[in-house]
């Protein structure tokens, strides 16, 4: 039990006050979830207005008939629903509701993108943020435990997220899935999709040293693998910082041998992997204590 209680207290804190720095830290993580989700909105609802039917459902879709979504401008309504009930509820404007509809209308969008066959997971930390935050609205009025049960939950379910994929993995494959021939196949893939967009594929150099050795192509994969399986450390407000660096080496990693980009992830992972409000706090702004909006 006392594992379980320190793990706790490193993701939800102690129930102390918020320091100015800690505040402010929070509503910009709050602004960054909120920008994203309305980014994400719009740019998925333009895509819905192309899309005539479902070809494979996801999430809700596995349970409610999407077909409603197309043929109309419902999706550009609902991501402008999503803007302004995301603006409400970041200025603490109507009911402590809003953002788990506004996370219910994004999870309706992202279904609706991506019933074609593509299941893409780049938006689910922005997900993830918005519904940490919904919940932890909606259960409490104080600031301080509404910021420590949501960058607790952004904590735990990151961190499960990452060790539960490397897991995964070698429960689908075993440990031969770090085999550099598996790289060389992936990289060679991900140059026809390349190669359809551009017209031309061009090699860099880390592929190029994976393509003429498999010993470096496996090590390629052992480190990736590795990073992902210690992702848990990110519980940890010690070893936080330190893991953060390692899956943002992963994720330029995987850009730089297969091009994909996971630039919401890293964005975030840079937010909640360092202790910017204490960093915030050295700076010693008083200012901070006199700005009523960041007690909301």
């Amino acid at each position: 039990m006392k594992i379980l209680d320190k793990i706790v207290v490193h993701l939800f804190g102690t129930g102390a006050e918020l320091t100015s720095g800690q505040k402010l830290y929070f509503k910009l993580f709050e602004a960054f979830a909120i920008y994203n989700s309305i980014d994400l909105a719009w740019s998925w609802a333009f895509y819905i207005l192309k899309i005539k039917e479902v070809v494979l459902p996801l999430g809700i879709a596995t349970y409610l008939d999407i077909g409603f979504m197309f043929g109309s401008e419902l999706p550009m309504v609902l991501a402008g629903t999503l803007s302004i009930l995301g603006i409400l509820a970041f200025f603490r404007v109507g009911p402590r509701w809003l953002y788990l509809i506004a996370f219910l209308i994004l999870h309706l969008l992202f279904c609706s993108r991506y019933c074609l066959g593509e299941i893409p997971h780049s938006a689910n930390f922005v997900g993830l943020s918005l519904l940490a935050l919904g919940l932890s609205t909606y259960l409490y009025e104080d600031n301080r435990h509404r910021a420590s049960i949501t960058m607790g939950l952004v904590y735990f379910f990151i961190g499960f997220g990452y060790t539960t994929a490397s897991i995964s993995k070698l429960i689908a494959t075993g440990f031969h899935w770090v085999d550099g021939r598996h790289l060389w196949l992936w990289m060679s893939e991900k140059s026809i999709d390349h190669l359809s967009k551009y017209g031309a594929v061009e090699y860099n150099f880390l592929q190029e040293l994976a393509f003429i050795s498999m010993p470096i192509a496996t090590l390629i994969l052992i480190i990736g693998i590795t990073t992902e399986f210690f992702g848990f450390l990110i519980w940890f407000r010690r070893t936080r910082p330190f893991i953060t660096l390692a899956i943002i080496g992963m994720h330029i990693g995987i850009y730089l041998t297969m091009n994909i980009w996971f630039g919401k992830f890293m964005s975030e992972l840079i937010l909640i992997g360092f202790p910017w409000g204490i960093w915030i706090d050295r700076l010693n702004i008083t200012q901070l204590n006199k700005w009523k909006f960041l007690e909301t």
